[in-house]
């Protein structure tokens, strides 16, 4: 990274330098080290790349606990979504008695048990690090491999038998 006066410089932006003299845009690039340095540029390491999920900058941790509940709340959303294609035939079974399919059943209950196995991974961590560390590991993203709700468990036969009637 290029800096002029402590400020960045962009390799294809031209730019002005503070006596008002003006550098086109490859003038970075085709300058050697040494009609840079006579102008005043430097040129330091780029900064340490971080999660800014997780930190405000590179060593600077956002507040864990903040994390925690914004975590917390991010993985019952996941379940939700992952749960709610087949929300309507547990409404029906509540409603006129149309049993859910077992394999329904077992997906939304494999569903609700990864989901408190994260919460409870979650709330475990006592550090920021630790949670990021979590987060983006192998285990987070990880759901399983339950057969999610289709077409044809979606719609029953008895139901396309009797005319549509769920």
């Amino acid at each position: 990274m290029f800096l002029l006066n402590g400020k960045p410089l962009s390799p294809d932006v031209a730019f002005t330098t503070p006596d008002g003299t003006q550098y086109p845009a490859n003038w970075l690039r085709l300058a050697t080290p040494e009609e840079r340095a006579a102008i005043g540029i430097t040129e330091v390491p780029d900064p340490a790349p971080y999660d800014q999920r997780f930190y405000w900058g590179p060593g600077l941790p956002k507040d864990h606990g903040q994390l925690v509940d914004q975590w917390n709340d991010q993985t019952r959303d996941t379940a939700n979504s992952l749960l709610q294609p087949s929300d309507w035939m547990v409404i029906r079974e509540a409603d006129n008695g149309a049993e859910v399919p077992l394999e329904v059943k077992e997906y939304r209950q494999a569903i609700r048990q990864r989901c408190g196995i994260k919460l409870d991974a979650i709330e475990a961590t006592t550090t920021t690090d630790e949670l990021a560390a979590y987060i983006t590991g192998p285990d987070y993203p990880n759901w399983g491999t339950p057969t999610p709700v289709d077409d044809t468990i979606a719609i029953p036969a008895d139901a396309v038998a009797s005319g549509g009637a769920v």
